[in-house]
């Protein structure tokens, strides 16, 4: 259902650089890119991550409530991806661990305070 989701960014070149390295440990790339945005994924009929400059030319804020999952394989990754996101620049905003039944995440911003998780179930 979910094609792609953007996040706003004040400095593509810097967010670029960040997205770039943390989802290498969930196994995506740079899927296309334009002057104002890049998208990362899986595989071109997968949903993807997209970062781009406001359409508007206003500066991009941060959603009250936005937040982006990104699913990981294994508790071991979600470990991973929380711990490279965090030496990217990126702020915690919830340790890994447990968070219920089958359930478990670590939740963290990105350079632009766009909040993200990563989480995977079991």
């Amino acid at each position: 259902m979910i094609g792609y989701v953007t996040l706003g960014t004040n400095d593509l070149a810097r967010a670029a650089a960040f997205y770039d390295e943390l989802l290498k440990e969930v196994g995506a790339r740079r899927l296309w890119e334009f002057p104002r945005g890049i998208a990362w994924g899986v595989a071109e009929d997968k949903p993807s991550l997209c970062i781009m400059t406001p359409f508007d030319g206003r500066p991009a804020s941060v959603g009250n409530g936005v937040m982006v999952a990104l699913a990981a394989k294994s508790r071991e990754q979600v470990g991973r991806v929380h711990a490279r996101a965090l030496a990217l620049g990126g702020t915690d905003e919830g340790a890994v661990g447990p968070r219920g039944d089958g359930f478990y995440a670590g939740y963290f911003r990105d350079l632009d305070g766009n909040k993200l998780d990563v989480f995977c179930l079991g």
